[in-house]
């Protein structure tokens, strides 16, 4: 064979190619070809995995990349030059040194160049031109420009130029043909070139997919990238479908005349050669103080720290703490634990909060001892080997978590220490799902979206899952696939398309250090934001050896700080958090948080855990009900048993729990390994202890079974049954049945490991989330008020969450207040009654203008009337708008005036204000500066006799510019009505922030209620009527469709503030807020109420019986009443005839006529009417 394709645009040509590397890699194989180039454009996304693919293959890979060049300086950004904004050219790496310099062309593009596109100019290409082999790239590279314009010697001289830069033999004239009309203009001109120049030409094929056949899938996805549909006439389009992975017969038969260009292909890939080095560690170093070396400095760290931790046990500890030492000396991994000791202990000292551990480093005693965690791994029988073991190839990971509100002070600390060019954030990029890519493909292809969403969700809502995955595990879409032609056709096209990259964007916490500057080891990107990034992804960037840390914000720690600080203001109590399980020397004014706390698990154990730190869903709520934690073993267990697959072992967790005497053991000598979690195995670190202590593995071994258990490696599963059960002199490991235990009980030991290994969770994670569980959950039942101030301030900007955390509030007897600006803070505030509402969160009030009206409160005092507010304020940032916003949120109630009497006076105070303030600037006097102070009172604006405005409008604006009913709620007197008719709340169809999903199932019926707050009248294609509305419950709001037949049904419910419950179905979509599809509505009218009145005997009851009835018979509705008698108990529902309609005035008149304790209302759930 003697040709290779140079010319290739894989999957990382985002929405423009569609050619995945492991099929362009299989495809050049079978066609015998022996090299392959990978050139996307602009980007080198995809080299490493072509460079890997391409090695397993068997193939010579030839990385390069279609870089954009301006025409003049990459740093120009005008937009003038239409086509020749910039003009393509190939570049392919000959040698190691090449593919350095491509990495710096590339990464300056994006650096310095971005302009629409990541452009370089001449400047850059002669500076970085060593190793690199360049082609006249296709008919918007710059020599076919001109050529397609006629412009003949124009080409040549830019051809020279290009020759010229990178070297007579390292710059080829391009020929291609894909049927286009101007290609075989230029072909022609280009063989005159070459000829004339004695340059070389070489023959590509602009390939974009894989396969002839592909050209339909990889039209449809320009249309993704264009926003067109395949209908539409004028859109981008490759015509002819000639953009394939072609054989060498079919481009020579396309270059009969230039068989020498089909031969350079081969000659040019076999001149290229770059070896990329994989699993060397390129650590930064680490400067230490005068007088240590890395080693000695992190050996004093630790041995100082071991003292100060474990005051009474510290010699005992010395050989672990040695043995972990070594093993991360052997390993290299020195400077990597300083490097991250040292920005720990710069948050640390900057009361920066830092999470007491994440991932098994918290396993480690070196993290304990230098203070990267705070979690005892002695205590809680943490694994060092599950975080590092000389078995293990990958550079441990250690993940930390920062107060998310002062994480980017931790990241510019690394920067400012290791240097910009040093320190970069990582790429990660968005695919095509299986259920996103059929939804896009039918949106191109102009389906009706109900179909497409049918059939998305019959797509299983599984990690990892794919269509071919989803035709196979569900029968009813195989069934669809099989028997309808549109079906089959959409499905086809979304395979050939799905896990394709269809953008980039940036880790919300990934962060790399290197030695040297970035690019020399990777290329660099830009992200939307302007970031610097890199153009490989977090696994990449680990194989290739560089460092890289997770820099996670939770949300939790900031809560935990600022609840901590107000408990500090308000109550005098400092509490440390940090020292979590010991007691070295401290401040004796100082509480610690006692971690068995009796009451704080009891508290954990009635299941309110609104705002507990991963306790907090619905599901978790019954959980810890049920399992009544004694203990933070208790918690860890909790918190690693409550996902999909370990959830099976919690009845016979809380069983074990329960009633030790259900507890049993295959043998003996799991009991001290499974006696902390009653008899399961629910932690990863126990299934290692099980194959070292039962078998006699080493730890190191121990940790490669465990990982291929989770990973579901079957091989090696397989493999080490038989070293579990009879041993392995070779590899030093005993086996089960030589240490006394017998065959049958080893293999049954066995194969509950494997079968719960696939989800057991990692303890050390487990054991750091739980302390901080612990912690908010001490808080919330030691200092509420605070506590909840600190929750609602950390969720300030998302009113949905607020509104759910005030309605925690009422049930735990806290009052919310409005904001107020003589009380008030920025944030939420605890105080005397209550918690004072955050002033951040009044609409269209930026934070400087707060912060300015509370610094004139703290400098003079408090604000008395509204005049004088105004006058310190105004020339400010205070307009009218924040005025308004202020009284309407009830923030001036503490004025001199109510609600409407400021609404109707602040205009003219502010215009009047702003004419004094003009008129002093001025130098004149008024006629206000003439007359005494008595007259001046006659003149101020005084407040129109107006009353407060009604309570539904004060409601009404509160919801306004908070984005919630504060004061009150217009369904609260219906909430018992409301709790006792409703399966799901407006809450449970929005996509929560940290976790990105919906509570509700897709399909799930539900009963909301609330008050219809919009509605949207749409009609169908058959002129039929259906609405689209909005429905407010005590925690937001929700869409809600109703179809034709059922707004015909119940059309006369459907008015703004009619007070509805609505049956029917969720809709739930990736990515997006829950619908909920209606099929029945019923009035909140429709409910039953039941009165029921008590009497001490009968014969008081036949005594009061007719005065009774008389009262009844004064009120008219469809109420029940029930006559309960207390001795001898018994009771009687009254007939039809003396329903009632419950309301105040009836209540009262029996109250008064009974005595209070002898009347209750009894709210019955719908009335079931067909």
């Amino acid at each position: 064979m003697s040709f290779t394709h140079l010319h290739v645009h894989t999957e990382y040509s985002l929405l423009d190619g569609s050619n995945k590397i492991k099929e362009y890699v299989a495809r050049v194989k079978e066609l015998g070809m022996n090299s392959a180039a990978i050139t996307d454009h602009g980007v080198m996304y995809g080299v490493i995995d072509f460079y890997k693919a391409a090695k397993a293959a068997g193939i010579n890979p030839v990385l390069g990349c279609e870089v954009y060049v301006a025409p003049n300086s990459r740093f120009d950004r005008e937009a003038s030059h239409g086509e020749d904004r910039y003009y393509h050219l190939v570049l392919l790496a000959e040698n190691n040194r090449g593919y350095q310099n491509l990495m710096k062309i590339v990464s300056k593009g994006f650096v310095e160049g971005y302009y629409y596109k990541p452009r370089v100019d001449m400047e850059v290409l002669e500076q970085y031109h060593e190793g690199i082999i360049a082609l006249s790239a296709c008919l918007a590279g710059e020599v076919q420009r001109y050529l397609v314009r006629g412009m003949y010697e124009e080409a040549k001289e830019v051809a020279f130029k290009y020759e010229k830069c990178f070297g007579k033999g390292n710059f080829f004239l391009e020929l291609q043909d894909h049927g286009i009309p101007d290609q075989k203009t230029v072909n022609t001109q280009l063989l005159r070139m070459s000829q004339e120049t004695g340059m070389e030409l070489v023959a590509t094929n602009d390939v974009h997919y894989t396969y002839a056949e592909d050209a339909e899938p990889h039209d449809i996805l320009l249309c993704l990238q264009t926003g067109k549909k395949l209908s539409d006439e004028n859109r981008m389009r490759y015509e002819g479908g000639q953009y394939f992975v072609k054989s060498e017969e079919e481009m020579r038969a396309l270059f009969p005349y230039a068989a020498q260009a089909i031969d350079n292909t081969q000659k040019i890939a076999d001149r290229c050669h770059v070896e990329i080095e994989f699993g060397v560690t390129k650590l930064p170093h680490f400067d230490v103080p005068e007088g240590y070396d890395s080693w000695t400095y992190l050996n004093k760290l630790c041995h100082e720290g071991l003292m100060e931790r474990y005051p009474k046990n510290h010699d005992e500890l010395l050989p672990q703490l040695d043995y972990e030492l070594s093993v991360i000396q052997k390993m290299g991994y020195v400077d990597y634990f300083l490097i991250v000791w040292d920005f720990i202990n710069f948050a640390r000292t900057h009361s920066i909060p830092v999470g007491p551990g994440r991932g098994s480093a918290a396993g480690s005693l070196v993290s304990y001892t230098t203070g990267i965690t705070n979690i005892d791994p002695i205590r809680y029988n943490l694994l060092f080997e599950r975080f590092l073991n000389p078995e293990r190839v990958t550079m441990p990971d250690i993940d930390i978590d920062f107060c998310y509100e002062r994480r980017g002070e931790v990241i510019d600390y690394v920067v400012e220490k290791y240097g910009k060019d040093c320190v970069t954030q990582i790429v990660t990029f968005g695919t095509l799902a299986a259920r996103g890519v059929i939804r896009d493909v039918g949106r191109v292809m102009d389906l009706p979206y109900n179909f497409c969403d049918t059939i998305a969700k019959n797509i299983p809502n599984e990690l990892n899952i794919t269509i071919d995955k989803a035709l196979v595990m569900n029968p009813e879409l195989r069934a669809m696939y099989e028997s309808d032609q549109q079906v089959r056709a959409l499905i086809d096209m979304s395979k050939r398309l799905e896990g394709l990259p269809r953008h980039t964007s940036m880790h919300a916490a990934g962060v790399v250090i290197s030695q040297k500057a970035m690019d020399e080891y990777v290329p660099l990107s830009r992200g939307s934001d302007g970031t610097i990034t890199t153009q490989f992804v977090m696994t990449t960037i680990e194989e290739l050896g560089l460092l890289k840390m997770d820099f996670l914000g939770l949300r939790t720690l900031t809560v935990i700080k600022d609840a901590a600080d107000l408990v500090e203001k308000n109550h005098g109590v400092r509490i440390d958090v940090d020292h979590i399980d010991y007691i070295g020397e401290r401040d004796e004014n100082v509480r610690l948080i006692d971690y068995n706390d009796k009451k704080v698990l009891d508290s954990i154990g009635t299941g309110k855990c609104e705002g507990i730190f991963q306790l907090e869903s619905a599901g978790m709520k019954n959980f810890m009900k049920e399992l009544k934690p004694q203990s933070l073993e208790d918690i860890i267990a909790g918190i690693s048993l409550y996902r999909p697959g370990p959830m099976d072992f919690i009845p016979k967790y809380i069983k074990g729990k329960n009633e030790s005497g259900s507890i049993t053991y295959v043998c003996k000598e799991l009991e001290p390994i499974l006696e902390p979690t009653y008899g399961c195995i629910v932690y990863q670190e126990q299934v290692m202890q099980i194959v070292q202590n039962l078998a006699g593995y080493t730890m190191g071994q121990a940790d490669n079974i465990r990982r291929a258990m989770s990973k579901k490696k079957q091989y090696v599963i397989d493999a080490e049954r038989q070293n579990f059960v009879y041993g392995n002199e070779e590899q030093g490991i005993k086996g089960c049945v030589n240490n006394g235990i017998s065959e049958q009980a080893a293999n049954e030991i066995y194969d509950s490991m494997v079968d719960f290994a696939k989800y057991a969770f990692n303890k050390s994670h487990a054991a750091a989330y739980a302390v901080v569980a612990y912690q908010t959950a001490y808080f919330k039942y030691y200092y509420p008020v605070e506590f909840m101030a600190a929750l609602m301030t950390s969720v300030i900007d998302n009113a949905r969450k607020v509104s759910e955390y005030i309605y925690t509030c009422r049930q735990m007897g806290i009052k919310v207040l409005p904001p107020d600006i003589n009380e008030g803070e920025g944030t939420f505030s605890p105080s005397a009654e209550g918690i004072r509402y955050g002033m951040y969160a009044i609409k269209s009030i930026g934070r400087p203008v707060i912060n300015q009206i509370l610094e004139e409160r703290r400098a003079n005092g408090k604000y008395t009337t509204l005049q004088s507010f105004l006058e310190r304020v105004s020339g400010r940032e205070v307009n009218k708008r924040a005025v308004e916003n202020l009284i309407k949120a009830g923030a001036c109630d503490c004025l001199d005036g109510n609600r409407q009497q400021m609404m109707q006076v602040f205009p003219m105070l502010m215009d009047n204000l702003a004419q004094e303030k003009k008129t002093s600037m001025a130098g004149q006097m008024s006629l206000f500066d003439l007359v005494s102070e008595e007259e001046k009172e006659a003149y101020k604006v005084q407040y129109p006799n107006v009353p407060e405005f009604k309570k539904e409008i004060k409601l009404g604006f509160e919801k306004e510019v908070l984005g919630i009913y504060l004061s009150g709620h217009p369904l609260e007197e219906y909430e018992e009505k409301w709790k006792k008719n409703t399966s799901a709340v407006t809450s449970d169809f929005l996509l929560d922030e940290e976790t990105g999903e919906v509570k509700i199932r897709d399909n799930q019926s539900v009963t909301i209620g609330g008050m219809i707050t919009e509605k949207t009248i749409k009609y169908t294609k058959n002129n039929k009527t259906m609405a689209f509305l909005t429905v407010e419950d005590l925690f937001g709001t929700v869409e809600v469709v109703v179809f034709p037949r059922d707004y015909e049904k119940y059309h006369s419910y459907l008015m703004e503030d009619e007070k509805v419950f609505i049956s029917g179905h969720a809709n739930v979509e990736e990515d997006k807020n829950g619908k909920l599809i209606c099929e029945k509505i019923y009035s909140f009218d429709d409910t039953i109420r039941e009165l029921w009145l008590q009497f001490p005997t009968k014969e008081e009851f036949l005594e009061k019986e007719q005065r009774l009835y008389s009262m009844l018979q004064e009120s008219d509705g469809k109420d029940e009443v029930v006559i309960y008698i207390a001795s001898p108990r018994a009771m009687k529902k009254l007939g039809k005839n003396l329903t009632i309609r419950i309301n105040p005035e009836i209540v009262n008149n029996l109250t008064n006529f009974l005595g209070e304790n002898n009347l209750k209302v009894v709210e019955k759930s719908i009335e079931k009417k067909a």
